[in-house]
């Protein structure tokens, strides 16, 4: 056996109460494999208990406990673990009886060289192939939520570290942002890239449920608990066992329910509505929120001590107003795709409908923005690009404008002066979103460029100082 390279090579437990049978095997075995041996069954499964093997040769006859005892209880411990069962004499029942309890094969003493390892040869290459494509497919899937979440922007790198960090753990989180910045598909990514991934992903958005059926909701309950109960339903905690919860909105959660929510996640166990016994769970929790859960704690309308169970690990989704190149990125995200879905050819977007999308706020966020360019390709021609003249004319104005326009009204303005104030921001806004560009400006407002040259002189506005 080479000593130099033991991890790389395959393990073979021998397992036989004659000894001559067990140095038989070793000898045949030692050159390629890593060799143990024991005399018994249950020195075996003491062994397979401690140390991961690939392959057990496995003798039918033993004292005390024998192969097809042996053989049952491994595979109800490690039902993988391949077993080759052998025996003095060739005993076609035998060998049939041991196949349909899961063992790979059935060999007769005396021992073929050539038969030992050309059988444990294919077995260990099962193993091999096996482990490669579960390992392919362990990368594709922890890879896989990079392709979900489109961005370039350095902000949102900062969060798609955070996630590869939290995702090798168990720990809850906590994802703040605004409304529309796609907190569901950051806890989605959290749980897919995490060792939970081939278990349930449950959402729950807290603010949808009544607060009153909100426990039988999480909990489940027994049938007869409460009225219209009328059958046991499982609990989305009790689903979700071994996997994530996602509780969206967490800050909508009513104060007197935050205290079970708290006993939940420290003892991880809970009890159905209208039951007494105690059910455990394995879960990681994952909540989300728009707005301050410290405000709230200081306005003591949020438990301090669950707000610290549930940020363990923050992540912070910054605004797409924030994630400079993002709308681009996105806008042709979401041209592709519905285009795609509604059978169009859409052709972009000009550059002048691009500035116009990259100056808007966004205050809905992605949810917005995708809305949009929905509406776009359902509204829009074949074959032709989305120009500035088919965007609505609420992203040049929108509510920033609006609250400029309030800022400058005075109470007891006159609907001429008030009428001349709007006109004014109207212009200025068509300006800045053009890129102070007067011909482009002139064709968004529908007025001769001339005229606007006359505004702007009239109103004063220009480039250098414009006025805000």
């Amino acid at each position: 056996m080479n000593e130099n390279i033991p991890s790389m090579q395959a393990r073979i437990l021998v397992v036989d109460d004659d000894e001559a049978i067990r140095d038989a095997l070793r000898l045949i075995l030692e050159d390629d494999y890593e060799v143990f041996c024991v005399d018994s069954g249950v020195k075996a499964l003491e062994k397979i208990q401690k140390q991961a093997f690939d392959l057990v040769f496995l003798d039918v006859m033993m004292p005390e406990m024998d192969g097809i005892e042996t053989l049952k209880r491994i595979r109800a411990y490690d039902k993988q673990l391949d077993v080759i069962m052998v025996s003095a004499v060739d005993r076609a029942q035998e060998a049939t009886y041991s196949i349909k309890l899961g063992a790979y094969d059935y060999i007769t003493k005396p021992f073929d060289h050539e038969v030992i390892l050309n059988r444990a040869e294919k077995v260990v290459e099962k193993r091999s192939l096996t482990k490669e494509v579960k390992f392919h497919r362990s990368q594709a899937a922890t890879d896989s939520w990079k392709n979900t979440i489109i961005s370039n922007s350095k902000k949102m790198a900062n969060v798609f570290d955070r996630i590869s960090k939290v995702a090798e753990t168990s720990s809850n989180v906590l994802i703040t942002g605004e409304s529309g910045t796609g907190k569901e598909l950051i806890a989605k990514a959290v749980h897919t890239a995490s060792l939970r991934k081939d278990h349930p992903f449950v959402a729950i958005n807290c603010a949808a449920i009544p607060a009153e059926l909100l426990e039988a909701e999480l909990f489940g309950h027994e049938r007869g608990s409460f009225t219209g109960a009328h059958k046991q339903t499982i609990g989305k905690f009790e689903f979700a066992h071994q996997g994530s919860i996602f509780l969206d909105e967490i800050s909508s959660l009513k104060f007197e329910f935050q205290a079970k929510l708290l006993r939940f996640i420290q003892e991880r166990e809970f009890a159905r509505v209208g039951s007494h016994q105690t059910i455990k769970v394995d879960v990681r929790i994952i909540a989300a929120t728009n707005t301050s859960l410290e405000d709230m704690v200081k306005e003591g309308t949020f438990r301090e001590d669950l707000f610290f169970r549930l940020d363990v690990v923050p992540i912070l989704l910054p605004p797409l107003r924030h994630r400079e190149g993002d709308v681009r990125l996105l806008a042709d995200f979401f041209l592709e795709r519905f285009s795609r879905q509604m059978n169009k050819t859409v052709n972009g977007f000009t550059p002048e409908a691009v500035e116009v999308l990259e100056a808007y706020p966004w205050p809905g966020n992605i949810r917005e923005l995708e809305n949009l360019v929905e509406r776009m390709v359902v509204l829009g021609s074949e074959k032709r690009p989305i120009d500035e003249k088919d965007l609505p004319f609420d992203l040049l104005f929108h509510n920033e404008s609006l609250s400029d326009a309030q800022g400058d009204r005075d109470e007891n303005k006159g609907l001429m002066q008030a009428r001349q104030s709007f006109e004014r921001l109207y212009i200025l806004r068509a300006l800045q979103n053009c890129r102070w560009n007067q011909t482009r400006a002139a064709d968004l407002l529908g007025i001769h460029r001339n005229t606007l040259i006359q505004k702007m002189k009239t109103m004063s506005l220009n480039r250098e100082k414009p006025e805000e």
